[in-house]
């Protein structure tokens, strides 16, 4: 069946839960809108998320998940490069991301880990970098604009 990728609105918000859910992901910070957010649809079923919150001239990649009936499709891998563009495209510098078990699927994607120290303050202030994940969670960063602002 034909997958699409879409922009995600408020409607979708459970099904996004959903998916976060069974990834075993965070969704208390989840925004109400999902601004940012791209979904991945087989006809009407969301099949695939990943969202880009963004913080001046940077962002954080986040909530990247796939049913899993639908995993070795590419499809995250369709998602985070869709977003990296997205950034890039909108002069962003560097896209950050926190996770505790997904560090060598990142790095494929040209992500590096990063001291926590050196996460610029925008991101640190997040629920997610502060609060929800554990201070073990590896951060990883990607430059997209060498000379962004």
């Amino acid at each position: 069946m034909a997958l699409s990728i879409e922009n995600a609105r408020p409607e979708d918000r459970e099904a996004v839960i959903v998916l976060l859910q069974q990834a075993e992901l965070l969704t208390d910070d989840l925004p109400a809108e999902l601004p940012g957010f791209l979904l991945v649809k087989e006809q009407e079923t969301c099949v695939g998320v990943a969202g880009l919150e963004r913080f001046g001239a940077v962002a954080l990649l986040r909530s990247v998940a796939v049913d899993p009936q639908h995993q070795g499709r590419q499809i995250a891998a369709q998602l985070v490069e869709r977003l990296l563009e997205t950034a890039k495209a909108d002069g962003l510098s560097d896209v950050y991301l926190i996770t505790t078990t997904a560090d060598r699927y990142f790095e494929r994607h040209g992500f590096r880990p990063v001291d926590r120290q050196e996460v610029p303050e925008a991101i640190q202030q997040t629920q997610q970098f502060s609060d929800l994940c554990p201070s073990s969670a590896i951060v990883m960063k990607r430059t997209v604009n060498d000379n962004a602002a």
